[in-house]
């Protein structure tokens, strides 16, 4: 601590005023404490924090003013404030009403030869602010920290009691990062420690020529495949499978080695049933299978190409609702349908690529219980190149911009304005109610309206038959 060597020279000349505004500017906030410790004055050099209602402290014990847990502190403050060599700084919470404590760190000057104190105090508010949120994001990384340790915990126990010869395999290198006690026994007479050394080197030559052609087959295409291969001694078979999953930047290969014979076998579908699936896999129309929440679990390879995407992996774990053409809007109504009646036909709209392209797609969607929940196949057929002739309704009215056009010279602007936004807003109505199968609410929903401004607008298009409730009560709330 460094002081004034002549503080007389420096201050003793000042006046009170000019000594009241040096104090004020020296601190946030001061109080003038008498010896019992009564805030008989206060300066506050900040807006803010006077419109917190300092100035209702005037004329109160400081002690009332505090925190019960701030007491000792003032206690202390007040018993003996300038003791130490070093006069110490504590930090005093007040109470507010309705917000949080006012924290002011505080340290408590005598005048000498006056009895009076003051309290010098720094607005903590700010670090305050930066504490919570630290303690908050730490609580977060906590929480994480706790989560993934689970996550990891759960995959250890799983790869390591798993009686299924398990490896992580580094796909571009090949060589075996992990193998669980099973993997570890299959391989020790061929391998010795498998891990660090190259998977193909467990092979007899041509089953690793096999197995290598597995390998960047699915680094090509992320689908997982099966192969027969021999082990290096030539004494035993096993059936390879591995899938593709990602890791930074390098991929790896989760690789199952099940001996044949062992009984453990991938389970062999009857052959029409497999030629069925070879058919659906192999159709034009893309094919998807979800659960009940709209999440992916099975694509064909025409999806994928609708889609854009170059591996079934990307899509697998994904709502469907990522890529049709109305985000919210379209799942919702295809589950409600599905739930309600089983099965939807033809239902139209645009399935968006990864890449940006949109394309015209009818959906055929049905439900197959399985279960407990029952899982929806969608069947989404590319319709952008059929064509499409324009079309007028029984009033007459034009359905296409050549139309519409045509009108230009025999109808004055305005006119035309008007028609157009009525044909396309009865459009719009008219294709909500079949695309929702006449049910109001879900239209009203797809159209971003309410049920009773849908009303409105079927009463005044004559679109369908209202209810008496339906047909009074709209009217009612407009006018």
């Amino acid at each position: 601590m460094i002081a004034f060597r002549s503080p007389k020279d420096v201050l003793g000349d000042l006046d009170g005023e000019t000594a009241a505004s040096l104090v004020g500017a020296a601190a946030d906030l001061v109080l003038s404490l008498d010896r019992d410790g009564v805030i008989r004055d206060l300066a506050c050099s900040e807006e803010d924090l006077a419109a917190l209602g300092c100035a209702r402290w005037i004329g109160r014990p400081w002690l009332e003013t505090v925190t019960l847990e701030s007491r000792p502190k003032v206690e202390a403050l007040l018993r003996d404030p300038s003791g130490a060599t070093r006069p110490r700084w504590r930090q005093i919470n007040h109470p507010l009403e309705g917000e949080p404590d006012l924290p002011i760190l505080y340290r408590v000057v005598r005048l000498e030869g006056k009895p009076r104190l003051l309290a010098f105090g720094r607005d903590l508010r700010a670090v305050a602010t930066l504490q919570r949120r630290l303690v908050d994001a730490q609580q977060a990384m906590e929480r994480d920290y706790a989560r993934l340790r689970h996550i990891e915990t759960r995959y250890r126990l799983l790869f390591q009691t798993s009686s299924e010869a398990i490896l992580i395999v580094e796909a571009t290198s090949q060589k075996i990062l992990e193998a669980n006690p099973a993997a570890g026994r299959m391989l020790a007479a061929r391998l010795g420690e498998p891990v660090g050394r190259g998977f193909l080197e467990a092979f007899a030559v041509d089953s690793a020529l096999t197995v290598q052609a597995l390998l960047a087959g699915i680094r090509a295409t992320g689908r997982a495949n099966t192969v027969r291969a021999r082990l290096s001694d030539g004494a035993e078979e096993v059936l390879v499978s591995a899938s593709l999953f990602p890791q930074g930047t390098n991929p790896l290969l989760l690789v199952h080695l099940v001996p044949i014979g062992s009984g453990v076998q991938p389970i062999a579908l009857p052959e029409p049933k497999a030629r069925l699936l070879a058919v659906v896999e192999s159709i034009p129309d893309g094919f998807v299978v979800t659960g009940p929440d709209g999440r992916i679990f099975a694509v064909n390879t025409a999806f994928l190409q609708l889609a854009e995407l170059t591996a079934e992996p990307q899509a697998l774990g994904e709502s469907l609702d990522r890529w049709l053409g109305r985000p919210g809007i379209d799942l919702p109504v295809l589950a409600a349908n599905l739930r309600r009646h089983g099965l939807v036909r033809l239902f139209t709209t645009t399935l968006r690529g990864e890449h940006g392209t949109v394309s015209e797609v009818e959906i055929t969607g049905v439900a197959v219980p399985t279960g407990e929940q029952p899982c929806f196949g969608f069947a989404l057929r590319d319709v952008g190149r059929r064509l499409v002739r324009p079309r007028r309704d029984e009033r007459g009215l034009p359905r296409s911009a050549a139309q519409l056009a045509e009108l230009v010279g025999k109808v004055p602007l305005k006119e035309i304005v008007r028609e157009t936004t009525d044909v396309i807003e009865r459009l719009c109505i008219e294709t909500a109610l079949e695309m929702t199968g006449d049910n109001r609410a879900s239209a009203a929903e797809l159209l971003g309206l309410s049920r009773q401004s849908l009303y409105v607008k079927l009463r005044r298009y004559g679109l369908g038959e209202l209810g008496a409730e339906e047909a009074d009560g709209p009217a009612r709330r407009a006018d």
